[in-house]
């Protein structure tokens, strides 16, 4: 009689614990780019803060790279029916490749779901480079342009240009004349500047600081209002007299059609993952910045970055 009590009630208790150990079942990350770039790191990142913190039974990730993120963006849309558990990650090159015509769709295509970090803006040498500091660049600058090449890991007037050219114009100097050399990818870019093909690198500050912390590059200035706590060491350009201030906002975008219920199921676990130490840890060693907006908000947001951003690339020249 004991033993008829005691395993529907021990068996009740594990179901019970089995439910709860999990917000969702499972989610598939689609990474717009390669391996080691900032969308990668973020979905990785964020998928194994996900499920270390049982927020998420089961996480999965794919690369599929090409055309500035294009292929991933037709590839979420054209098979929107068999995709009910991607989220695809993105960022403010969404709307800058928008603009510019890289690739035909744009936000609109998708279903926002949430922003969730900021990553600032670095501008980086290598560790025996000639450039001890911003000011050095600025003078190499104003002594002769072309000399002062700057590597990045997205097209000419996509983002890592944009930024690199609102450095240079926040000193006063024609943003035209900014020599940037576009890669393929931010590896590609960073090896690039390990290799002294290219003196300097315009890239996320998350994508270089643990190779700063180990020596392997040096960080000259982000584009963060103040110092942070991340990295300490490293001053922002506004030290320098440059107002150039600017976060590229990382996020996630689920397959048109998605319904609400879901994106609203996306939410609540994201939500939740900011509060875990397991987020914590992985926010930190890369220096991000916690961003939230849930769907609703963060879809606000991108309409009203598409005119900023469209206003900005005009003034530089890129639109």
């Amino acid at each position: 009689m004991i033993k008829k009590i005691l395993i529907p009630a021990l068996f009740s208790s594990l179901v019970s614990w089995n439910i709860n150990a999990a917000e969702m079942e499972k989610i598939h990350f689609l990474i717009p780019g390669g391996a080691g770039g900032g969308w990668d790191m973020t979905a990785r990142g964020t998928g194994d803060a996900l499920l270390k913190s049982d927020l998420v039974d089961n996480v999965s990730f794919q690369n599929l790279s090409g055309g500035g993120g294009g292929k991933a963006i037709s590839h979420l849309i054209e098979t929107a029916q068999r995709q009910p558990n991607t989220l695809m990650v993105n960022s403010t090159p969404i709307v800058v490749r928008s603009l510019t015509g890289v690739f035909p769709q744009s936000f609109r295509d998708l279903t926002p779901v949430a922003a969730t970090i900021a990553d600032y803006g670095a501008i980086v040498t290598s560790a025996d480079s000639a450039y001890k500091s911003w000011q050095d660049v600025v003078d190499a600058f104003k002594q002769n342009p072309r000399k002062v090449k700057v590597a990045g890991g997205s097209a000419k007037g996509s983002l890592d240009h944009l930024v690199a050219a609102a450095a240079f114009k926040g000193q006063g100097f024609d943003p035209k004349a900014v020599r940037y050399i576009a890669y393929g990818d931010s590896s590609k870019a960073t090896a690039a500047l390990l290799s002294n093909e290219t003196p300097l690198l315009s890239t996320g500050l998350g994508e270089v600081l643990e190779m700063s912390k180990s020596g392997q590059v040096k960080i000259l200035a982000v584009t963060a209002p103040k110092r942070l706590t991340a990295a300490p060491d490293v001053p922002t350009l506004t030290e320098f007299g440059n107002p150039t201030v600017f976060a590229n906002w990382r996020g996630f975008f689920a397959a048109p059609g998605t319904p609400q219920k879901k994106i609203a199921q996306y939410n609540e676990v994201l939500e939740k993952m900011y509060q875990k130490p397991e987020w914590v840890k992985v926010r930190d060693r890369n220096g991000w910045i916690d961003n939230y907006k849930p769907n609703k908000e963060f879809n606000l947001f991108l309409e009203d970055q598409e005119k900023q951003m469209g206003a900005l690339m005009q003034e530089l020249g890129f639109l």
